[in-house]
This record gives C-alpha cells, sequence and structure tokens, in this order.
C-alpha cells in the first residue's frame, strides 16, 4: 500500500516525460522499427560495458529453486555451482545496515509474525542503552520509533532486531520437495550486502555449536542517514560479524549484482553508503580499479570477482538510474531493468516509440545494459523481448540482460534456437540475450556448455545440486 502511493506521487510527471501513447497499436512493428530513432552507448560506455563476461550468468538472489533466497546457503551455492554473478536487491535497516532483501515485507521469508507481531520490538530501549544512552534518551528514542513503526518493513527494525527472525524454515514449508534440514538446524539470517560479498569470496558465517551465528557486535558512529519514511535522522550504527574461511570453497570468485530498490524504501544517502560499503570490502572499481587484462575465468574456476566487472548495479526506478548517474558517473557497469505495467515507472507503451523511449533514457542515464523480462512458465511476465525489441537494443550498442529464467525453453528461445517472431528477417541475428539471469543457475550453466558457449577457461561441467546442497551441509 505504501508503494502504490508513492508511486502514484510520482506518476504524472513520469508519464509526460516518457510521452506515453498506450491505446495506439502497431500493426507491424518490424517495419515501425527501422523508423526509430535510438540513442548509442559512447566509446567509452562501451569500454565499461565490456568489463562483463559474455553469457554471463546470473545466479537470481543466489538461487530461489534450491535454497531460501539470498540467504548464506543461497550464495554459498551459486557461488560453488559456478554463477559468474551472486544477484540480490538492496535495502536498509533501521540502524543503517545495507541489506540484501528482496520483500518490503518481512511476512514471506521469515517468521516475524510470531517474533514480533504487528509491534515495535520490545528490546528497542535496551538496544538504545547498550549504544550508550541514557534512559531518558532511550525512552524519548523509543517514543519516535513507535510514531513512525510500520511492521514487516525492513528499515523500522534494527539490524540486531533483524537478525532475531529465522530466514530459512518458510522454505522447507513452502517447497517440501526441495526442503532440508539444515536450512533450519544452520540457521539462515538476513543478508546484509557485507555478508553476500565475503561469501562470494569463500568465506562463511562463524557459527557456534548449536548452529547459531557467532556474536555480531554493535558501535554508534557519527554518520547519520535520514529514515526513508520518516524523514529522521538515524545515526549509522556499525556492526562487526564473524566469518571463517567456507572448507567447502572450490575457488570460484563470481562478482556480485545488486539492485536499487524505489527510493521509498532506502534513504536518500543510500546511493553513497553503497558506495562507500563497496569502497570498504574492496569491490568499488571507481576507488580500487583492477588491471584491465585480468581473465574472467582461471584454471576452470570464475574470477569475475577479482576484474573491473565485479560489481554491476541495476534498477527498475527512473529515479534510481538518475540518482545512479549522479553519483558512479558510469564508471561502474550498470543495468536498466524494464517491466510493462502501469505503475509510476512502468513501460505502459511497448510499441517501438514507447520501448525506444526506454532504451534511450538508459542511454542518457548511463546504463550500459537493458534487462527486459521474457515470458514463460512458472513466472509468466509480460513479454518484453521479442526480436524487434532485442533489435532495438542492439541498435544502442547496450547489451541484454533478461529475466529471469526457469526452464530450458526459455533458453532456447532467447538464445535462438528458433528464431521465434521474426517475420521479415531484417532484425539483428540471434542470440537475443548476452547473460540470463536465472533461477536454476546449474540448468543455465550446462545449457552454455551444451551449446559451446561457455568460456574455455571457465569449467565445463556442472555439480549435481543436491550433491553440491550435501557438501555444504544441508
Amino acid at each position: 500500500m505504501l508503494k502504490n502511493v508513492f508511486r502514484a506521487s510520482m506518476a504524472a510527471c513520469v508519464f509526460t516525460m516518457l510521452a506515453c501513447n498506450s491505446d495506439r497499436e502497431v500493426s507491424n512493428p518490424d517495419i515501425d522499427v527501422s523508423k526509430v530513432e535510438v540513442k548509442q552507448l559512447s566509446p567509452e560506455m562501451i569500454k565499461v560495458r565490456d568489463y562483463v563476461p559474455e553469457n554471463a550468468v546470473i545466479a537470481h538472489r543466489g538461487s530461489t529453486f534450491w535454497t531460501p533466497e539470498e540467504k548464506e546457503a543461497a550464495f554459498r551455492w551459486g557461488r560453488e555451482i559456478g554463477a559468474d554473478y551472486l544477484e540480490a536487491d538492496l535495502q536498509v535497516s533501521k540502524d543503517g545496515v545495507v541489506l540484501a532483501l528482496h520483500d518490503d515485507n518481512l511476512k514471506r521469508t521469515t517468521n516475524i509474525e510470531i517474533v514480533y507481531g504487528e509491534h515495535l520490538p520490545s528490546t528497542r530501549k535496551q538496544y538504545y542503552l547498550d549504544l550508550g544512552y541514557s534512559s531518558d534518551e532511550a525512552d524519548k528514542m523509543v517514543e519516535v520509533d513507535r510514531k513512525n513503526f510500520y511492521p514487516n518493513l525492513p528499515s523500522s527494525y534494527t539490524y540486531e532486531e533483524l537478525l532475531k527472525l529465522d530466514a530459512g524454515t518458510w522454505f522447507n514449508e513452502t517447497n517440501p520437495e526441495q526442503a532440508r534440514a539444515g536450512f533450519t538446524t544452520q540457521r539462515q539470517y538476513i543478508s546484509s550486502l557485507e555478508d553476500m560479498i565475503m561469501y562470494s569470496r569463500g568465506y562463511k558465517l562463524k557459527r557456534n555449536a548449536d548452529g547459531t551465528r557467532a556474536e555480531t557486535t554493535k558501535k554508534l558512529t557519527d554518520k547519520t542517514m535520514s529514515h526513508p519514511l520518516s524523514g529522521v535522522k538515524e545515526k549509522i550504527v556499525k556492526y562487526t560479524t564473524q566469518y571463517v574461511k567456507d572448507e567447502q570453497d572450490t575457488g570460484h570468485r563470481p562478482g556480485i549484482y545488486v539492485e536499487f530498490k524505489e527510493p521509498w524504501l532506502n534513504p536518500s544517502e543510500f546511493e553513497k553508503m553503497v558506495y562507500d560499503e563497496l569502497d570498504l570490502y574492496g569491490m568499488n572499481i571507481i576507488t580500487k580499479p583492477e588491471a584491465e587484462n585480468t581473465p574472467f575465468y582461471v584454471n576452470g574456476k570464475v574470477n569475475v570477482g577479482n576484474t573491473n566487472g565485479k560489481v554491476i548495479l541495476q534498477t527498475f526506478s527512473l529515479q534510481s538510474l538518475k540518482r545512479i548517474k549522479d553519483f558512479y558517473q558510469g564508471k561502474v557497469p550498470m543495468c536498466f531493468l524494464l517491466w510493462k505495467g502501469n505503475g509510476a515507472t512502468d513501460m505502459s507503451d511497448d510499441s517501438p516509440e514507447g520501448y525506444a523511449s526506454f532504451i534511450n533514457l538508459g542511454v542518457e542515464n548511463l546504463a550500459h545494459f537493458a534487462g527486459p523480462s521474457i515470458s514463460g512458465a512458472p513466472n509468466n511476465y509480460p513479454e518484453m523481448l521479442k526480436p524487434w525489441q532485442a533489435d532495438l537494443i542492439r541498435r544502442s550498442n547496450m547489451k541484454i540482460h533478461p529475466y529471469s529464467f526457469d526452464t530450458k525453453d526459455q533458453m532456447k528461445k532467447y538464445f535462438g534456437d528458433y528464431n521465434y517472431g521474426n517475420s521479415i528477417g531484417n532484425l539483428s541475428a540471434p542470440p537475443y540475450c548476452d547473460a540470463m539471469f536465472t533461477n536454476r543457475a546449474e540448468e543455465t550453466l550446462h545449457y552454455y556448455i551444451e551449446k559451446n558457449a561457455r568460456d574455455k577457461n571457465a569449467a565445463q561441467s556442472v555439480e549435481n545440486s543436491s550433491d553440491l546442497l550435501k557438501r555444504l551441509g544441508y
């Protein structure tokens, strides 16, 4: 509901800017395509675009099929299966921890209803006392928090409170065929961006004998952020998490592919917060570039995480796109995600002119990739990657990173095993994708290997997913 309010307030200006004409029908888009103006990436932008390997396998939320998404199990699985990128959405806790978390409502993937119900956590005052505030100060802060509290919204809870939630058992209950006791006994926690980076580097959480994570300490900093909804200035808290080398690490070093959500979900300082976090962990190529000749694969192991393609940014939001442009200046690979719908920043007109207007927005705002949705079961998303649409993207020199692949049939369709929908034959030749956001990274790897499309220096075999989960202790 909150999301709808914010979207509605933006709708008029966005629709005017795009000059959409959603009622016009195109009798033959193949002919119209040639008449549409498409802006092109500059040579400097093409150079950054090519920091990313061709036919990249992007493990969507680590794994949504085999594991609880965006949790330690998912990211360890994605790393070990040999994906080129671990993908996640970014949000923020009330005290400024950048989270790797998709949902803006915690009910689906945690037991928050049992732990906190609809109420402000009763431990909130003690949290402030632990940070050094007086009892009177803590009481006043709790009262402010209570007035600005939105149940189940991640940014209403401190990171300490979020770590009290079980983020793994839900998966077993929802997916009995993929259920594993280890998702409960090796407790799964809401991940931070720091966690995600550490998992990509071959680490895992340090745990106690009972499977819970080792103590996480916290310290108040001098940095502040504006709470996304209330606008209240919050002091950022720095948490120290304990990690250990993952004994099951086989040497793959994937990059990370992170999404900036709608701006209403995160503080106005969020782009800088992420920038600083990437900088802290050596992932910011603006301040710490890698050697340009660093290979994507070494001796059968993914090495993308050690190249200038180690981080890709992404967003659906036009407002976020512009903010990322202003802050990152096109120097970090960036994907503009496309969705057909009636939301304020959705594409309502997918005629050639309407589609091209979004491509041009991407080029103008320094995106290197377009990320259209694809059709097909089980998600049945809107079809945003017809051959003529792929042709428009190709003309811009952006590359195509579509989402989300679940089946071999989808992979065959968009890679061009059959040239669907191209009746005139004057469009760009397939494949219609240069990477795949995939919920089945193992299937996508198999497919690329079968097509001889996987880099010769990458692994040419894929570990059995069930065996891998057993090896990882689940």
